[in-house]
């Protein structure tokens, strides 16, 4: 293995960089985190050797049938999606700063946006976000910014990783205060909403939630609005194929994660970010955006618009820090959107509803598994079981099956759960195994 950087290179970099060694420059990060050395042989390998050493490691990973969801999903993906994002010119296309020398690039990232746009009913969306917890951020940040408050207050179902990532947003200001809006049923208590909203900045919803349930969004921009807030929506998009978009239900701000149209699981990344607004709110956008224009012979073009912000002039004006764009990855869901058009969305979102709303049957028969909500859910669902979650699991996993996430760990009220997740890639025949791998594990 070639490793280019001798001791004393790697020794003159953290002495101009003012770190004692490289364990100082992660530090921030958790250990838990870190990856551990890989366990290769003391002698040296020539590289054929090298090969296959590491091929021997990684055939110890398995494959379970996974029935795992909670944000990140197994969709089949058509093989015009990789045959379009291997082409040469998208692989090696760099910042479209030149647009006479990126028009290709600048009308793929403008038919994400129309696409974004269109998903979520909203008037504007940038040219992608790093991922969906980012996206979600960035859009209570910019709430922050136009209502100048410092309340924010969230629903319980929103997925705990995005709350993570915003609350490194204002680590470092401890005026800024979250409030919870509890559940009722799984789903948001609307009951409470009115007195929570005072002097808040935004409501931040989820839907489906992270449990997989539909919010009930009827009337709440009204409260929001009532309480001169604004309504920040996540959603994913496949689910808009047969529910109502944010911009229907009177959103400001629209998210989600991308990873659904057209991007592998690939080991948690990299994902795409999918952020819109309603017009008035245009000039809150991080990142960048594409415009369509005239050049001076009357011909269509793109470029970068409203480009004062964070990685040209007015830095301190600039809506986020965030000056980049998953470009390739926004490709991939604008080609994924295409093949699918409106109706196929449709028939793939109908398809994830009736693969989980079967696997919830089947698995609630079971002596001792009950369906934990009695709400509409999308493709996921709480199944309660008895016993413990992560040991239940743990006996399947054995049996070549991923049943689900145990929730205890991050919603310790809901006693021995797990988060179950059926996609169109399910047949009938896998939701079966799932039912009889669960069996035998109890």
């Amino acid at each position: 293995m070639y490793i280019p950087h001798t001791k004393a290179d790697k020794e003159e970099m953290l002495k101009a960089i003012g770190a004692a060694s490289f364990e100082d420059l992660v530090k921030q990060v958790p250990s838990k985190f870190l990856w551990p050395k890989l366990n290769l042989p003391a002698e040296s390998l020539d590289e054929a050797q090298q090969a296959a050493r590491m091929a021997g490691l990684a055939a110890k990973n398995c494959r379970p049938l996974s029935f795992l969801g909670a944000g990140a999903y197994e969709r089949y993906t058509p093989a015009a999606v990789k045959a379009i994002t291997s082409r040469t010119e998208f692989l090696t296309a760099y910042t479209p700063y030149q647009p006479e020398a990126s028009q290709g690039t600048l009308q793929a990232i403008y038919e994400f946006q129309s696409t974004v746009s269109a998903l979520y009913a909203m008037d504007c969306a940038n040219a992608s976000m790093y991922d969906g917890a980012s996206s979600f951020a960035e859009a209570v940040r910019a709430a922050v910014r136009v209502t100048g408050r410092k309340k924010i207050v969230y629903a319980a179902g929103v997925n705990p990783q995005y709350m993570d990532t915003l609350k490194t947003y204002f680590a470092h200001s401890p005026e800024y205060t979250y409030v919870k809006v509890p559940m009722k049923d799984g789903a948001m208590d609307h009951a409470a909403l009115p007195a929570l909203l005072e002097g808040a900045a935004c409501l931040a919803v989820q839907t489906p939630n992270f449990l997989g349930l539909i919010e009930n969004m009827d009337g709440i921009a009204d409260l929001v609005k009532k309480a001169g807030a604004m309504l920040v929506a996540a959603a994913d998009p496949v689910s808009l194929g047969i529910l109502a978009a944010p911009g229907e239900y009177g959103a400001d701000f629209a998210v989600g994660e991308g990873q659904s149209l057209g991007l592998p699981l690939a080991y948690g990344g990299p994902y795409l970010g999918l952020f819109s607004c309603k017009k008035e709110h245009v000039r809150q956008m991080p990142g960048r955006i594409t415009g369509m224009t005239k050049d001076k012979d009357g011909k269509r073009g793109f470029v970068l618009t409203l480009q004062a912000r964070e990685q040209h002039i007015r830095r301190d004006k600039a809506a986020s820090n965030i000056c980049s764009n998953e470009a390739l990855c926004a490709l991939a869901a604008t080609v994924y959107s295409a093949l699918y058009g409106p109706e196929g969305l449709k028939e793939l979102a109908e398809s994830n509803a009736g693969a989980a709303a079967y696997a919830a049957e089947r698995l609630s028969a079971i002596k001792g598994c009950s369906l934990k909500f009695k709400g509409p859910f999308f493709n996921e669902f709480v199944l309660a079981v008895p016993g413990k979650a992560a040991a239940l699991r743990e006996k399947a996993l054995a049996r070549g099956v991923d049943i689900g996430l145990p929730l205890a760990p991050l919603y310790p009220e809901l006693g021995e759960t797990l988060l179950v997740c059926a996609t169109e890639t399910k047949t009938e025949a896998d939701i079966l195994k799932l039912e009889a791998a669960i069996k035998e594990a109890l």
